[in-house]
């Protein structure tokens, strides 16, 4: 060795560092894919003050007073109006399933009592579920409510102050009165963890086999590429189960979050879900080269999934463009079923459009990586 260091030599390491790095092209692609995911995500996705949120409407009555409440209610911004019952019991079932996040009831009485004086009343009722999603349309309530039956009283102004005064809008936070946020991120949390634990776990799969050079070995064994697959996914259910187990507990003993629902419905969806997160890792895994590719990969679908899905920021505050991205991936189905079943106390009527589109997931992934599985190395 002529020197301890050597311009010469460190300009050749360089070069050949950078064509390694251009070789690598999944690595290549992270450097810029990242953080352009982050700036449009951030930028354009994510919104803390949702608004045209869907609500039902529950009347009998369609006099002006009423066609006031709803104009006014709508020109806030927070509500839009997509449906219009005549029950409660109707109303009741579509927030139950996640079809809309208020219910507003005006009384069949409500214009008899506005005339007399007599201390009229609306019920609105808020998926409180999340609680960032019902803050910023309920602040605006009585102060909306009680401008919008003056302006219809203003012929008679005595009246009106007399009635604005006595309007009295009534709200109920359901299935999280207290607007306790753990009632909403805890159980979320189970879904994340799981993501992240199984897709990882499984998508190092067989790109473990290939570092290690034991893929041949698993060629060589007469076995289909389905008993493969099946072989190398069905053991992280098992550490799925215990990861279930813990949060579910800890949920229950350390934040108290209440469990209405049907525990054998949650474990049927927590087993559908984890069952597309492993079958994903393992088609990951066909993709990738190494270890370190296939943890690339699992991050750049983490990222997208957790912000996208409603865990972090409300699903419905994103415009429509996000909102379908979010439709795609596994933990926003996820999270409307456990939070359905925990909070809400729904039944498989109720979930089971989600769970079906789970199951559809688990058919996708699974056909995915049969098709790319390869029965030799080269």
């Amino acid at each position: 060795m002529s020197a301890i260091f050597s311009f010469g030599r460190l300009a050749a390491l360089l070069a050949k560092e950078a064509i390694q790095m251009r070789r690598d092209r999944i690595t290549f692609g992270m450097m810029f894919g990242v953080p352009l995911l982050q700036l449009v995500l951030f930028g354009f996705a994510i919104n803390n003050d949702p608004k045209d949120l869907p609500a039902a409407l529950v009347t009998t009555s369609h006099d002006h007073y009423t066609r006031a409440m709803v104009s006014a209610l709508e020109l806030t911004g927070y509500y839009r109006f997509d449906y219009v019952v005549a029950s409660k019991a109707q109303g009741e079932a579509l927030i139950e399933n996640g079809a809309v996040a208020f219910v507003v009831t005006i009384p069949s009485d409500f214009a008899r009592r506005v005339e007399r004086g007599d201390r009229p009343q609306i019920l609105i009722e808020a998926d409180a579920t999340d609680p960032a999603v019902a803050s910023g349309a309920i602040s605006t309530l009585g102060t909306v409510a009680s401008q919008a039956l003056q302006r219809e009283q203003s012929s008679e102004a005595q009246a009106a102050r007399q009635a604005a005064n006595a309007l009295e809008v009534i709200v109920h936070r359901r299935y999280n009165p207290e607007g306790i946020t753990q009632y909403n991120i805890v159980p979320g949390l189970l879904g994340v963890i799981l993501q992240m634990t199984m897709v990882m776990m499984t998508s190092m799969a067989l790109t473990r086999e290939s570092e290690r050079g034991t893929m041949e070995n698993l060629l060589a064994m007469p076995a289909s590429p389905v008993e493969i697959m099946l072989g190398k996914v069905l053991p992280y259910l098992a550490v799925g189960a215990v990861q279930v187990a813990v949060v579910l507990g800890a949920a229950k003993l350390l934040f108290s979050v209440p469990f209405v629902g049907s525990i054998w419905l949650l474990l049927t969806g927590v087993l559908i879900f984890v069952l597309s997160l492993v079958l994903l890792g393992y088609a990951i895994s066909t993709v990738a080269r190494t270890q370190m590719q296939a943890m690339q990969l699992t991050f750049f679908y983490f990222l997208p999934s957790l912000l996208l899905s409603g865990f972090m920021f409300p699903f419905r505050g994103m415009p429509g463009w996000a909102q379908v991205l979010g439709e795609l991936f596994p933990l926003t189905h996820f999270l409307r079923v456990i939070r359905a079943v925990m909070l809400k106390g729904a039944d498989y009527p109720a979930v089971h459009g989600e769970m079906m589109i789970l199951g559809l997931f688990v058919a996708f992934f699974a056909a995915v990586a049969l098709l790319r599985f390869r029965r030799t190395l080269d």
